[in-house]
C-alpha cells in the first residue's frame, strides 16, 4: 500500500495534514483515499485545508488517477460541505460504521476526476 502525506505550517508551526492511500480497484485501475485531513481549529478558514486537498487533487489528475473517496460522520456539516466545494458527492450511508462516536453513521463522499477539471 502506498501512502500519499503532507503537512501544513504556519510560521513554522504544525497546523495541518492529510493522508492518503492509494488503492487498486477491481480491473487493475487506482483510487486514493484520504484517510485523513485536519487542520487546528484557530487555523481553519486561512486556506489550510485548501491547499492540502488541492495539492492531492493535482496529483491525481498528473497521475491519471480518476477518483477519490473518503469517510465523513453524518452529522459533519462542516466537513460534508467543505468537500462538496471540491466536487464530492454523497456516494453512499454506511450504518454503524464508527464504533465509538455518535452518531455512528457516515457519508462515503466520491470525486470522479476529468482531465477537463485541469485548473
Amino acid at each position: 500500500t502506498l501512502l500519499l502525506s503532507n503537512s501544513a505550517y504556519y510560521s513554522d508551526i504544525f497546523v495541518g495534514s492529510i493522508a492518503c492511500r492509494l488503492e487498486k480497484k477491481e480491473g487493475g485501475a487506482i483510487r486514493v483515499y484520504i484517510m485523513t485531513l485536519g487542520v487546528l481549529a484557530p487555523y481553519r478558514g486561512l486556506g489550510i485545508g485548501t491547499r492540502l486537498l488541492n495539492h492531492v487533487l493535482d496529483l491525481c489528475l498528473k497521475q491519471n488517477i480518476q477518483e477519490i473517496y473518503l469517510h465523513v460522520q453524518t452529522n459533519n456539516d462542516d466537513a460534508i460541505n467543505f468537500y462538496k466545494k471540491f466536487g464530492f458527492e454523497i456516494t453512499e450511508t454506511i450504518k454503524n460504521y464508527y464504533t465509538n462516536i455518535d452518531p455512528p453513521d457516515c457519508f462515503v463522499l466520491t470525486k470522479l476526476i476529468t482531465t477537463s477539471q485541469a485548473n
